[in-house]
């Protein structure tokens, strides 16, 4: 067998540019040492990243790194959406930290250059074809964020957090690697799609105990990272200890790291009747506890951090219907791929536009409060709690959030086409719950205050002057109505 591989540039070049990004971030902060050029920078790469990976995405499935039929590397039209999708989140962010950086309360270059590397293992995610590239891939997206978490000076707070994410993030990566290690043993492949084949091909290594360890230890590890119950104890006291901006990453990016993750594996290598019980269950937990303990919240961020954990649920739901033999043709189980990664993307775009409402209406390098700090900032600043407003109906899957509505539709069908009304069901159940604690954050903003708005420690003002903040907000409710009135051109992207 011929060893010497050729290499394909252009496919690789959405990764080429975004830890080139990270490199150029770098040199920027090292020979200029000016913030305002370091964060330029780094959001010029951010946006040429997207732009690169759309770019490579229009022209057909590209793959490198392939010894025979596996390779290592497949970029395709799913890859070019989660590249485009990762680096505008990474744009996103940046720009929400642009007032937390102004008042100095985290190092610019040091945070810019650790985003861009996250952003590179987000990148690279959506084309690995095989386990290793997946978790290094998962592991590059996750490991800058331990230090993100806890890089606000000063802020016992952070530091927790980080400690918290590190410690579960280091067991979760454990699982996953101990999975992957017992399916190479039983196999003697790591590309996802031989394995699939021989798992399909060979039903007697389906029936082992050691692939049938190696199945539950890759897809509890896989399900920490996207904050699946109950694997999802990190998620609350993380997000609410981090700084806003690193938080909606964590909600966002980071999660749909997980989620392409968890999908890759489920789709090319893991048996269907195999994962589709475990995901099943996952489903139902994930949905049900972060709904009901949502319910309860009172501080802004772990409200919206429940909130994102019953997201994850729904997320789940169309891969519980691998459960059922109606649900594994290939006509369902390709309506349930695509349902998974679309609501994804719908989900993140909305969850980016709640966290840039929250920090639009908090004052610069403050925590999200509670939920009495954003009663009546409708009357103070109508335009902002606007945005954010429609943002948490879109969540709700309630109109005129026809995004979050359509992501709703998109898996309840889904699990109809797969046979499973039951999960549906529950998934229509858990969708009613949930309207009331976002309902209820959403009539807060116009509701009467008694007292002024907060101030931090210092005297600074209530609420920033908005500018870049203000952009990320408009920008991303613009995408929210835009997802929502064209919501099958997000389908067929992740379809393919």
């Amino acid at each position: 067998m011929n060893v010497v591989q050729s290499v394909d540039s252009v496919a690789l070049l959405p990764a080429y540019l975004a830890a080139g990004t990270a490199v150029l971030v770098l040199i920027t902060d090292l020979l200029l040492a000016r913030p305002r050029a370091t964060v330029v920078v780094a959001a010029l790469g951010a946006l040429g990243t997207a732009v690169g990976a759309a770019l490579v995405g229009a022209g057909g499935e590209r793959r490198t790194f392939c010894v025979g039929a596996d390779c290592s590397w497949i970029f395709g039209g799913r890859a070019a959406l989660v590249g485009a999708v990762v680096a505008l989140l990474t744009l996103g962010v940046l720009g929400l930290s642009v007032p937390a950086l102004r008042v100095g309360r985290s190092p610019v270059g040091e945070f810019c250059f650790l985003l861009a590397c996250s952003m590179t293992g987000g990148v690279v995610l959506g084309a690995a074809g095989d386990l290793i590239t997946l978790i290094v891939a998962l592991e590059t997206l996750t490991l800058p964020l331990y230090v993100l978490v806890g890089l606000r000076r000063g802020s016992l707070a952070s530091a927790e957090a980080a400690v918290t994410f590190f410690v579960v993030s280091v067991v979760a990566t454990t699982l996953s690697l101990l999975g992957a290690a017992l399916l190479y043993a039983v196999t003697g492949g790591l590309h996802l799609d031989r394995l699939g084949a021989l798992l399909a091909e060979r039903p007697e290594l389906r029936d082992l105990p050691l692939t049938t360890a190696a199945v539950a230890l890759l897809l509890l590890g896989l399900a920490f990272k996207v904050a699946a119950v109950p694997f999802h104890a990190w998620a609350p006291a993380t997000y609410d200890g981090a700084p806003l901006p690193v938080a909606a990453y964590l909600s966002t990016a980071s999660k749909l790291g997980g989620v392409v993750a968890l999908l890759a594996v489920v789709q090319r290598a893991l048996p269907a009747d195999q994962t589709g019980p475990v995901l099943a269950l996952l489903a139902v937990l994930t949905m049900t506890v972060g709904n009901l303990v949502a319910l309860r919240q009172r501080r802004t961020v772990r409200l919206l951090a429940w909130s994102s954990v019953a997201q994850a649920g729904y997320i789940l739901a169309p891969l519980g219907a691998l459960a059922l033999a109606a649900g594994r043709t290939v006509e369902a189980r390709d309506a349930a791929y695509a349902a998974a990664v679309a609501y994804t993307v719908f989900f993140v775009v909305l969850e980016l536009a709640a966290f840039a409402g929250v920090t639009a209406l908090r004052p610069a390098g403050a925590d999200g409060g509670t939920l009495d700090d954003l009663r009546g900032a409708a009357r103070r600043h109508p335009w902002r709690a606007a945005a954010l407003g429609l943002a948490l109906v879109g969540l709700a899957g309630l109109p005129p959030g026809l995004a979050g509505l359509f992501a709703k539709v998109t898996v309840v069908r889904a699990l109809l086409d797969g046979g499973a009304a039951w999960l549906a069901l529950v998934v229509a159940v858990n969708a009613v719950i949930g309207l009331a604690y976002y309902l209820r954050v959403t009539a807060a903003l116009w509701a009467p205050t008694p007292e002024p708005a907060s101030t931090l420690p210092g005297g600074a003002a209530a609420v920033p002057l908005v500018g870049v903040v203000g952009v990320v907000l408009a920008v991303a409710t613009v995408a929210a109505v835009v997802l929502g009135v064209a919501p099958q051109l997000v389908l067929d992207l992740a379809g393919r």
